[in-house]
């Protein structure tokens, strides 16, 4: 499967590239995940991001098309991150890949025992760039 164009707003990809330079990052597999990620991401300037765009504390509905099971997901920065709450961390491997993905658009990633699960992104329920939240 091809991987989607991504669109990320400056701010974002300002606050992942200095995360990913701190010693604790560096040197994760996730991190360079990360890191190639952003390399190919189409940057905008945060007023410019259209509001069905995931990007940093956004709230997104997404289901898995194998099991039809949904998720209310919200990528936030490692610190953040409670998988109880759905706060899905952007070094986790399903968060990484969900940073940019429009509503209608999917993505494979690695799941438990190796298997490959598919999440399609319904709907982005809360943008705060759409919420004019600009320094969050």
């Amino acid at each position: 499967m091809s991987m989607p164009a991504i669109k990320i707003t400056s701010s974002d990809y300002d606050r992942l590239d200095t995360m990913l330079q701190r010693p604790q990052y560096r040197h994760l597999s996730a991190a360079e995940a990360l890191r190639q990620e952003l390399e190919r991401a189409e940057v905008v300037e945060p007023e410019q991001m259209p509001a069905g765009v995931i990007t940093m504390h956004s709230t997104a509905r997404c289901v898995e098309e194998g099991e039809g099971r949904e998720y209310e997901l919200t990528l936030v920065y490692p610190t953040e991150a409670d998988g109880a709450a759905g706060r899905v961390s952007i070094l986790a491997p399903v968060g990484t890949a969900m940073l940019g993905l429009a509503a209608g658009q999917e993505i494979d990633w690695p799941g438990p025992g190796g298997q490959v699960l598919r999440l399609r992104v319904r709907e982005v329920t809360y943008q705060p760039e759409a919420a004019g939240e600009y320094n969050r």
